[in-house]
């Protein structure tokens, strides 16, 4: 197989990959599944613990990602959405699997190429698509979604101070303001800023990312197929990047369920036996090393399972 190059160190520097490794406890001739193979770090590293029978099946619903798969026959790229993993693996015949990761939120190429639309630092227009066969854009969720629709997504998934205020001021900009670049958008909404300008908009475009691609959606749909994917001692691994998603994944890895609480079952009681067993009790973290060397990793929280 082949190392990584600079391009693939630039495109997105795998977080938390030794610890990843460590937690999927990778048997030499096991079949693995990268949910998330953007730059291909995880991957790679995955490939170096396989022996010659094991095998790899790398997804990413973003075309780009494509050019980063090394010269190695027991990797299998599947250009789509982790959310039909189980279709795409029996497909394959390759269920179950000793293994599943997902390293999830955007990579650094997404974020760094401007007319992806992912970052509010670029001039390129409001797209955030992951993948690029999607019709729907940024800019389309901004021109058509009512105001009560703006508010719940601004509120709910980037956890906006004045999401009311700032719904409501869309709504009423759009008739007559162009907001289909970022730097228009921004301009437009430079009165209803709270506080740091930065963290604001982060938290606005978090949003709109969101929803754009589904991303708790899929992550639902992914994690429910997981217990039926794996083998019995299987391992999946998990890394998220902001609250909304950590719950979803703590709770599924848990209890099988991505409710805080089950409100039919106050006391705990519940007789279904769960599927999987959490391996990490507290989400593992970067440590110095790595936050020195990619500050992305700050916000990451691997969690771990294994199927019983």
């Amino acid at each position: 197989m082949t190392t990584p190059g600079k391009d693939n160190e630039s495109y997105h520097l795998p977080v938390l990959l030794q610890e990843t490794l460590d937690g999927l406890d990778i048997q030499p001739d096991g079949i693995y599944v990268d949910c998330t193979f953007g730059g291909g770090g995880h991957s790679r590293g995955i490939l170096e613990r396989l022996g010659p029978k094991g095998r790899l099946f790398a997804f990413d619903q973003d075309s780009d990602a494509r050019r980063n798969l090394p010269e190695d026959r027991r990797i299998i790229f599947l250009p789509h959405n982790f959310r039909h993993l189980g279709r795409f693996l029996r497909l394959h015949e390759a269920a179950p699997v000793n293994g599943i990761l997902a390293d999830l939120g955007v990579s650094s190429h997404q974020f760094d190429q401007a007319e992806r639309g992912f970052s509010f630092r670029f001039e390129g227009d409001l797209d955030m698509r992951m993948d690029q066969r999607m019709t729907t854009t940024a800019f389309d969720i901004v021109y058509t979604y009512s105001e009560q629709q703006l508010h719940k997504l601004f509120e709910q998934y980037g956890e906006v101070t004045n999401a009311k205020t700032l719904a409501r001021t869309i709504v009423q900009l759009r008739r007559s303001v162009s907001l289909k670049t970022i730097p228009n958008f921004k301009t437009a909404l430079n009165s209803v800023v709270k506080g740091n300008p930065n963290k604001y908009f982060a938290q606005v475009f978090q949003a709109l990312r969101i929803e754009v691609n589904d991303e708790l959606g899929a992550l639902k749909e992914m994690l429910q197929q997981v217990p039926g994917l794996l083998v019995s001692g299987g391992r999946v691994a998990i890394i998220t990047f902001h609250s909304l998603e950590d719950r979803l994944v703590k709770n599924f890895l848990k209890k099988g369920t991505f409710e805080d609480e089950d409100p039919s079952d106050p006391f705990g009681q519940s007789t279904i036996a769960p599927l999987l067993k959490a391996i990490t009790k507290k989400p593992v973290t970067a440590g110095e090393n790595e936050l020195r060397q990619n500050p992305r990793s700050r916000s990451a929280k691997l969690r771990i399972a294994q199927r019983l």
